[in-house]
């Protein structure tokens, strides 16, 4: 008889070995970032999948301890007038790495494959050149240099809906439900074909998409930065701790008066 899956959800990991183990990946984040810039790297990871999947929460997590020159987030927004009218690539070629950078897309051209197909804001042809064009443009972009990876976080549809109800309830989080996100409630089903039909095509020997599952969100983050850092060998460069010189001594030089200054109310 097959065993049962254990549900995802159910299988919590508790706070304290969750931060203990984050701050053991994001000490290697750090290490990855400086080999990233000592030996000229272009790396660029897309994140991708259902609204409330967890990707923003793991992206912050990834660059929380990293040097915004070195490792920064594009996060575009909807296209312009101008932009519907270049080649559909176009506008994300600009925010590509140079040597010695990390770039994170949380989301990106993978946009026509899902939002614009489902909520049809592209033609059957803009769609369909999409698929035929995409594996190329990540050919020609792995062959320039770029290290590309592609992450998918999937979520099942009661996980969803209990994210969608928290960030109801929680003002902090209300801003998070946009129209479209309670749209895609909706097209559950829809966004799942298309999905299907995007691996079907992207989901190439050269480029392809990593899976996380990302029921318990925790576990997720943790899964998703270890196998980031798998995908790009580095060594430990670490500097040396330092030690600090004494203060030279000020001689001659009075400070102005604090009462004079203007500082931030206290209120706590």
């Amino acid at each position: 008889m097959a065993l049962k899956k254990e549900n995802p959800v159910t299988k919590k990991i508790s706070k304290k070995v969750y931060e203990q183990e984050l701050q053991k990946l994001q000490i290697e984040l750090v290490k990855l970032q400086e080999w990233v810039k000592h030996k000229g790297l272009k790396v660029v990871v897309i994140f991708e999948g259902r609204d409330a999947a967890g990707k923003g929460g793991t992206i912050k997590r990834i660059i929380q301890t990293l040097n915004p020159r070195i490792c920064r987030v594009v996060a575009l927004g909807t296209p312009t007038e101008r932009e519907k009218t270049q080649w559909y690539f176009q506008r994300y070629v600009p925010h590509l790495p140079a040597a010695g950078e990390i770039v994170l897309f949380d989301r990106s051209w993978y946009n026509r494959a899902g939002v614009e197909k489902v909520m049809e804001f592209c033609t059957d042809e803009e769609y369909w050149e999409f698929l035929r064009s995409c594996p190329n443009f990540e050919r020609m972009l792995i062959r320039s240099g770029i290290i590309l990876i592609k992450y998918w976080f999937s979520v099942s549809d009661i996980v969803q809906e209990q994210r969608f109800q928290a960030r109801i309830n929680d003002p902090t989080k209300r801003w998070k439900l946009s129209p479209m996100d309670l749209k895609s409630r909706e097209l559950y089903l829809n966004y799942s074909k298309a999905k299907d039909e995007m691996f079907a095509y992207t989901d190439t020997k050269i480029s392809p998409w990593s899976m996380v599952d990302a029921d318990n969100k925790k576990r997720a983050r943790l899964n998703c930065i270890h196998h980031l850092l798998s995908m790009i060998p580095y060594k430990d460069l670490t500097p040396e701790p330092i030690e600090l010189s004494p203060r030279a001594e000020q001689k001659g030089y009075v400070r102005p008066p604090l009462d004079e200054m203007s500082f931030v109310p206290e209120i706590y």
